[in-house]
């Protein structure tokens, strides 16, 4: 087999080593969409509304869906006070909304939600509102991610032992049906398939039952909630794992059908040969398992899905004939001997693995230039940087794998003199004449020659130090492989981790107050008493969301006895005294009830130090001063 010149090999290897740089700096270049964010509500997050609203609404960036406790709307008191279930707003899909209970007292609300987007995944947040007036709250919500619960941990174990199991699966038999079909005899490939199947099918079953309390957040035990099970098996992901359990055991059954039975089955001399039907039904299998996870994740969702879906399955099966096949190959050469390997095989695999790799940086380009969504979001986000350590990784692994497949073709080219060297003799043998009990001569002899050299060759041929030669590139061979397969299972967790985290694109789409897991509002109390009759009370100073950058500003000014008091002038300034900042004024305007602003640039986080004018009458006034905390942008605290 024909594996290239080392200076072409050097120049494809350059070339797949730029594109995947490629796969990173061309990932912010335009906007994708994965992972649904909240990119609305009604009412705002931080806003005080004058009456109780009727109804609760959520705009998202892409379709999501909800179960009957997706959405709620929890009192000052931790009560809840949406008596319905949540349900889209006037048809369309990227909407939830809950009514809220008749008569709701004064407060501040907190509205918590948790939803599934049209990738599979969950996203959760909360966010606050208040009526007549801003108050304290009992409502506890989670802070945590998504994912970090007992069952979103168990499934993202399974996620990942799924995409081994087909790693496994997809690449054994992809060296068994285009490399080396005598590979399928062997008990460790063999075992390889086996184990392969089993950990995808077994992956699948529990992905299946934990699916429901993944979505809703409950516990471990409530995987065989029949009502769970039944919601799960009727949405996308749930009938895209039952179409996985089906193509599995259609892989177990069909080879044992006669028409895909291997050519040459019965001839004990020659192994059994895969024809053309057996690598038909094969490719389909492998086409189906994949699309399993495409029409279920990323590219379902968003933009050009007609384009991302065959894109993902040529992703997944890439990844699964390049790692699988270098654990297949790794598993051969130390299993069953390096010499048992023909160097054909090698070859071949060389050829099939560089194409899956360049397949691999190719589709992850386009993916990477869906998903990431710009270039802050590459360092900005999680999934941002996850992805430049994924590439990182990448060109680790092709920088290994250039040594392997030059190591491949000295191989190729150091076995094929000492195969042709071997050969020759043998004709000549036939042609020599033997007397009966004359002794056999030491070695064949040529034409017009004299006896050869041992190996068959004559004095001076270099049969010895090839096959010597060949023998120490088996061994050099053996060792980059196993390091690019170590390192592939390392890009493999990589990936399973980014499947699972939410893409810049989302990130910078959804609202920033609103995606925050806890509510995003700092609400400062302080007391003011100017010495003499009805010129005490309290100001509540309330920022939203409390980070650097715009904020919005409401005050609200008490009497004694907590009534609403009307004061003719209310000042706050904000200064920063470690940094020198301020005083910045935040401009209050009176709203007939309430006083705020709604433009307050805050240009760096720490302590703050606010400042509020109260002026009771023409005359008396006073100052007082509290300390309040604020966030870098970042943040969610």
């Amino acid at each position: 087999m024909h594996t290239g010149s080392p200076p072409a090999r050097t120049s494809r290897t350059v070339l797949a080593l730029v594109a995947a740089l490629f796969a990173l700096v061309l990932g912010g270049a335009v906007p994708a969409y994965a992972h649904a964010g909240l990119s609305g509500s009604d009412p705002a997050d931080g806003s005080v509304l004058k009456t109780a609203p009727q109804q609760v609404t959520l705009t998202f960036t892409e379709s999501v869906g909800f179960t009957e406790d997706s959405l709620r709307v929890l009192s000052p008191d931790n009560e809840r006070v949406n008596p319905r279930p949540a349900r889209h707003v006037d048809g369309k899909d990227n909407t939830a909304g809950v009514e809220l209970s008749d008569k709701l007292p004064q407060g501040t609300y907190t509205v918590a939600w948790r939803v599934v987007s049209a990738d599979g995944h969950p996203i959760s947040g909360a966010f606050v509102f208040s009526v007549g007036k801003p108050s304290g709250t009992a409502a506890v919500v989670p802070a945590g991610s998504p994912d970090d619960t007992a069952v979103g941990r168990l499934y993202g174990l399974f996620r990942y032992a799924a995409y081994s199991g087909l790693a496994l699966l997809v690449g054994a038999a992809a060296f068994v049906l285009v490399c080396w079909p005598a590979a399928g005899a062997v008990r460790p490939v063999r075992r390889l398939l086996v184990a392969g199947w089993a950990t995808l099918l077994v992956a699948t079953v529990a992905l299946l039952l934990l699916r429901g309390p993944y979505e809703t957040a409950g516990r471990p035990m409530s995987v065989f909630d029949p009502s769970q099970l039944g919601r799960t098996v009727t949405g996308r992901p749930g009938a895209a794992l039952i179409a996985r359990l089906v193509l599995l055991a259609a892989a177990a059954v069909l080879p044992r059908l006669p028409a895909l039975r291997p050519e040459g089955q019965g001839d004990g001399a020659q192994p059994p040969h895969p024809g053309a039907r057996v690598r038909l039904a094969g490719a389909v299998l492998a086409l189906g398992l994949a699309f399993t996870w495409a029409a279920a994740e990323h590219a379902s969702a968003g933009i050009q899905v007609p384009v991302a879906v065959p894109v993902a399955v040529l992703h997944l099966l890439a990844m699964g004939v390049w790692l699988g096949g270098l654990i297949t190959l790794v598993v051969v050469l130390r299993r069953t001997g390096s010499r048992a390997v023909p160097e054909s095989a090698i070859g071949r695999f060389s050829t099939l693995a560089f194409t899956a790799v360049a397949v691999l940086v190719g589709t992850g380009v386009y993916q990477s230039w869906r998903q990431v969504g710009s270039w802050e979001a590459l360092t900005g986000t999680p999934y941002g940087r996850t992805l430049a350590v994924k590439v990182a990784a990448v060109v680790l692994v092709l920088w290994v794998a250039f040594f392997s497949r030059r190591r491949t073709a000295r191989l190729v080219h150091a076995a094929q003199p000492a195969a042709e060297t071997l050969t020759v003799p043998e004709p000549e043998r036939v042609r020599v004449a033997q007397m009966a009990g004359a002794p056999t001569p030491p070695a064949a002899t040529e034409p017009g020659g004299t006896s050869g050299a041992p190996g068959g060759g004559e004095p001076g041929d270099d049969t010895g130090p090839s096959v010597a030669e060949a023998g120490g590139h088996r061994r050099s061979l053996r060792r980059t492989v196993a390091v690019e397969a170590a390192l592939g299972v390392v890009v493999l967790a990589i990936t399973t981790l980014l499947t699972g985290t939410q893409p810049g694109r989302a990130v910078g789409d959804s609202a920033p107050a609103a995606t925050a897991q806890e509510p995003q509002v700092k609400v400062v109390t302080v007391p003011f008493d100017m010495g003499t009759a009805n010129h005490q009370g309290t100001v509540q100073i309330t920022l939203a969301p409390g980070r650097v950058g715009e904020n919005t500003v409401e005050a609200v000014v008490y009497t004694a006895d907590g009534g609403l008091a009307t004061v003719p002038e209310l000042r706050l300034t904000l200064t920063q005294d470690a940094l020198g900042i301020g005083p910045l004024d935040a401009r209050l305007k009176n709203q007939k009830g309430y006083w705020a602003a709604y433009d307050l640039r805050l240009p760096m986080p720490g302590e703050w130090t606010m400042n509020i004018t109260v002026r009771t009458t023409d005359i008396d006034q006073v100052t007082v001063r509290e300390t309040v905390r604020i966030t870098s942008s970042s943040s969610p605290r």
